[in-house]
């Protein structure tokens, strides 16, 4: 997936109101870019971090900046949490996910459970219906395994009615995947984070329980874009 522009490097000033992130341009300028990440994006928010955002001349946006990338121990994590489900419609349609091979349809934001919105639903000939949630994935935390991607960096009430919702397509007979797209290139395992939200932790063991099943891919991270890259093996 290919940024639409260039990206303009800066240097962090401060991230605050959650959605909201102060830069220092190379000139000094200080812009304010939106911050498209609800987590608490922890060990990603260092005082002067080398930072580039993108930039859109639409006079309906409040911003026209969007913080896309940190840097962090010299690795490039991107922040934007609209950009994975962009990149996975790109992965499917050109069949870069093997697990998710042999299905003709892929639809985006399909209606399901409680009030919900999938993120893809697949369907293909003599295959179950497939309802796919994505989750995008930057924390990494030194103390807890230097090589180890973290989900969720806070609390996410919506991220656990999702994985209760899976678990019941797959109850229905239907094929149910929660996959993880982290966005560094630094890792070589995922975990969940239990002790930043022990009810997602115990919505996990009654996802996989039911049969929901887990995927977790990394990405290359660069100015001109971002691509998906490998698999990682996965630790509950």
């Amino acid at each position: 997936m290919k940024f639409k522009s260039q990206l303009i490097k800066g240097n962090l000033v401060r991230r605050y109101k959650r959605f909201m992130a102060d830069v220092r341009l190379m000139d000094n300028r200080i812009v304010t870019a939106h911050c498209a990440n609800p987590g608490s994006m922890i060990n990603l928010l260092e005082n002067d971090a080398d930072v580039w955002i993108s930039y859109v001349d639409n006079p309906k946006r409040k911003l026209m900046y969007t913080l896309e990338i940190i840097r962090s121990n010299k690795t490039r994590v991107g922040v934007n949490t609209n950009i994975p489900n962009r990149l996975i419609h790109e992965s499917l349609k050109i069949g870069e996910i093997p697990e998710l091979l042999g299905y003709e349809s892929i639809k985006r934001e399909v209606n399901y459970g409680e009030k919900s919105r999938v993120d893809f639903f697949l369907e293909g000939v003599g295959r179950r219906d497939c309802y796919v949630e994505v989750k995008s994935v930057t924390l990494n935390r030194p103390e807890k395994g230097s090589k180890t991607a973290e989900f969720p960096d806070s609390v996410t009430k919506r991220g656990t009615k999702h994985l209760l919702e899976l678990s019941q397509q797959v109850k229905k007979g239907n094929r149910a995947v929660m996959l993880y797209l982290v966005q560094r290139a630094d890792c070589k395992y995922f975990s969940v984070a239990g002790d930043i939200d022990p009810a997602y932790a115990s919505a996990i063991e009654t996802a996989l329980n039911a049969g929901v099943e887990l995927l977790c891919y990394d990405c290359n991270i660069s100015t001109d874009g971002i691509s998906m890259r490998n698999p990682l093996e996965i630790k509950i």
